[in-house]
């Protein structure tokens, strides 16, 4: 009897091995499940990334906020004429060089530019001056300015840019 207990004592011990090596690792279910809920996850993530219309133009209205600023500082060191000048599909910054307008191609910051969203439709209040067709602010060299609204609107959404003429301007 002793012998019949040993072996029963030892095909228990090989069978916990055994079930023990089959515990190990994960199931092919188990991962698919896991897959499922990682893909899940990412989605959820880049769908809350990505921006709308509203929030591009909002971005696009900014950074031209920030560069307006830009010209028109560097227009007093310059001791020269910058003109922002934009139309529907983008946007740029022009120097004055004797009797003629000239990209500005030594300050990257100033380099030319698209919109985010496109076509943006552009208005100004007071009405720019333009021999063409795309608006034109200029900034001189003095450190007053005259104060206007800048609109950019994309479909339904719109914009403002507000210059207060000393320096500041705001997004709206």
């Amino acid at each position: 009897m002793g012998l019949i207990a040993f072996n029963e004592l030892q095909a228990q011990r090989v069978s916990k091995t055994a079930k023990r090596r089959y515990q190990q690792g994960f199931t092919l279910l188990e991962l698919l499940v896991v897959l499922v809920i990682v893909g899940i996850m990412l989605g959820a993530v880049s769908f809350g990334t990505m921006q709308s219309s509203r929030q591009r133009l909002q971005t696009d209205a900014q950074r031209i906020a920030l560069l307006l600023q830009m010209a028109r500082e560097e227009a007093i060191v310059r001791n020269r004429p910058i003109a922002f000048e934009a139309n529907q599909n983008g946007y740029r910054f022009l120097v004055r060089n004797e009797n003629q307008w000239s990209l500005v191609n030594d300050l990257d910051m100033l380099r030319e530019r698209e919109f985010l969203l496109s076509p943006v439709k552009l208005a100004m209040t007071p009405a720019s001056r333009s021999d063409t067709d795309e608006l034109r602010i200029i900034f001189g060299r003095e450190p007053v300015d005259k104060p206007f609204l800048l609109e950019l609107t994309v479909g339904e959404d719109h914009v403002l840019i507000r210059a207060d003429g000393i320096g500041h301007f705001l997004v709206e």
